[in-house]
């Protein structure tokens, strides 16, 4: 009986902590969206949060239209969420199986629901030409557009999601 009272008394005394640490919802409440050139060079450091949402906007290098590639965070993953395409041109379309597609009015279409995760919240983009624009812009205008094309055009980049409280890799 002793030894439970000691227990009880334990448990009361913690749990105003127990939020504290290293749990997945609080270490993946905040991410930050990094873009690093090869050269080490940050172009983008912003934070993201929980359902936070950014696109990759480009101009189509063949018919000169906007492109968006738009990912979410969800829970500490980089996930493509939708992609709006205005035309069916060079390298773009629906893949059946993978997202819904829907009209957006204007004689292109959206994407939606593709929800793919990103493997390992990165990957390496080759950034076009100061022509077509690789940006990275913020649907609900948290942070200001990125030209990645005017600080490293014909360079790869790595756009990766991470986590600021974890530990670097060795």
């Amino acid at each position: 009986m002793q030894w439970q009272r000691r227990l009880m008394a334990l448990l009361i005394a913690c749990c105003p902590f127990a939020e504290v640490g290293a749990s997945p919802a609080s270490a993946s409440a905040f991410m930050r969206l990094a873009v690093v050139t090869e050269q080490g060079d940050t172009l983008v450091d912003e934070a993201v949060p929980a359902d936070g949402r950014w696109c990759i906007k480009w101009q189509h290098s063949v018919e000169h239209f906007t492109v968006l590639d738009c990912y979410r965070n969800v829970a500490g993953v980089m996930q493509l969420e939708r992609s709006h395409q205005p035309d069916f041109a060079a390298g773009l379309g629906h893949i059946f199986g993978r997202g819904e597609q829907v009209s957006d009015g204007e004689g292109g279409y959206w994407i939606n629901a593709i929800n793919e995760p990103v493997a390992n919240n990165r990957y390496v983009l080759r950034v076009g030409s100061p022509a077509v624009n690789h940006r990275v812009v913020w649907p609900g205008g948290e942070h200001a557009p990125v030209s990645l094309s005017e600080h490293a055009a014909g360079q790869r980049v790595t756009i990766q999601l991470i986590d600021p409280h974890a530990s670097p890799r060795e």
